[in-house]
């Protein structure tokens, strides 16, 4: 049994509140016991304070706003007692951090911007020497708000690109999904309509001409190993990396006409592209194409001819399928895959038409770039 893959661990957020508020009411308690004056300025209530402003961390995620005003009106409180001077931006550095980290980055700078403006008023009109502003002081309290508005952004804009990037891996993910389906559906549809039609061949056949029953038999086998090759093929794909092996190019199409020329069906094929001018994901959806497109020729055109163009025309990829059969009537339906080949063509820049050919008949154009950045 295979190990189960690594599941990524992330801290529980009441655990990083409950630290980041045990954090802040003990570094407010130790500038407020490191005060050289602290007897006389560090009673009981100062150490209430620093309790106090830790705790209001811990409804940070719900209120970040109201943790923000209460805090920042508790640091005039604080000062409006006389207690130990533990500067004003500190005890909101939490407060103003967890703001910008939740959203309100402008509350976070106003709530800063009013806590330096106001130390600075009183600094500068101070009557004694400890009111009197430094640039010490001025320099401190506005490094620590840009410190704790920047570090709350950042964090921020971190998550956030982490789950863009979960969400685009999700999208890939169901990108290759669908292309799987689509080249599933494509396969096995074209090779069960190979297998019926041969299958009706060699019914008819046996007793009459053996020989011919036999040779229609040979066609149902080789179709049948066709598609559990490619079953075999979309298993590995599934169980390897997401970007595994292209599906087959147009180098295949005429291996693809084959069937269709053994059921009886005349295939002309006319493929004129340069090696290595498309990219890989142009030219399987070009296979594929040609493929739904054969594939519906023989469910429901009666076709005796069928012509395959692929070309490049003017900086494009230029791909037509057309017949001499019935043309546009009641067998064609979306369930007959019109519908995936177009929205194919469309996710990779292109346009595809498929209607009545002017001769009679029906066509299948498909215009598509030669590389998908370009």
């Amino acid at each position: 049994m295979s190990e189960p893959s690594a599941v990524p661990r992330t801290v529980d957020p009441r655990v990083t509140d409950v630290v980041l508020a045990l954090v802040m009411a003990l570094v407010v308690a130790v500038v407020i016991a490191a005060d050289p004056e602290a007897v006389r300025h560090a009673g009981p209530g100062a150490y209430l304070f620093a309790a106090g402003f830790g705790a209001l961390v811990l409804m940070r995620r719900r209120a970040p706003r109201t943790v923000l005003v209460v805090t920042v009106l508790g640091v005039f409180v604080y000062y409006t007692f006389q207690f130990a001077p533990i500067g004003m931006a500190l005890p909101a550095v939490a407060a103003i951090y967890s703001a910008a980290e939740l959203r309100h980055t402008g509350w976070a700078i106003g709530g800063g911007a009013v806590l330096v403006a106001v130390s600075t008023y009183y600094r500068t009109v101070g009557n004694t020497p400890e009111e009197h502003l430094t640039p010490y002081d001025l320099v401190t309290n506005v490094a620590l708000v840009a410190a704790a508005v920047a570090l709350g952004v950042a964090v921020r804009l971190s998550r956030e690109a982490r789950v863009h990037e979960a969400h685009a891996a999700e999208q890939r993910l169901q990108a290759e999904r669908l292309r799987i389906a689509r080249d599933l559906h494509d396969v096995i549809g074209h090779n069960l309509s190979v297998i019926a039609l041969h299958s009706g061949v060699a019914a008819e056949a046996v007793g009459r001409d053996d020989d011919a029953a036999r040779g229609a038999l040979e066609h149902v086998r080789e179709a049948t190993s066709g598609t559990l090759h490619e079953l075999r093929s979309t298993v590995r794909v599934l169980r390897g990396p997401v970007d595994g092996p292209a599906p087959t190019g147009l180098a295949g199409v005429d291996a693809l006409a084959n069937p269709a020329r053994a059921a009886g069906l005349a295939v002309d094929v006319d493929l004129d592209v340069p090696p290595g001018l498309l990219d890989g994901a142009i030219d399987a959806a070009a296979y594929r194409i040609v493929q739904e497109s054969l594939t519906n020729v023989l469910r429901h055109a009666a076709a005796t001819r069928v012509a395959v163009s692929v070309r490049v025309t003017d900086g494009r990829l230029v791909l037509r399928v057309s017949d001499d059969g019935r043309g546009a009537g009641p067998d064609l339906v979306p369930g007959s895959g019109i519908s995936g080949m177009r929205e194919r063509v469309a996710l990779l820049g292109g346009a595809l038409t498929a209607g009545a050919a002017p001769g009679g008949g029906f066509r299948v154009v498909a215009d598509l770039p030669l590389r998908l950045d370009g």
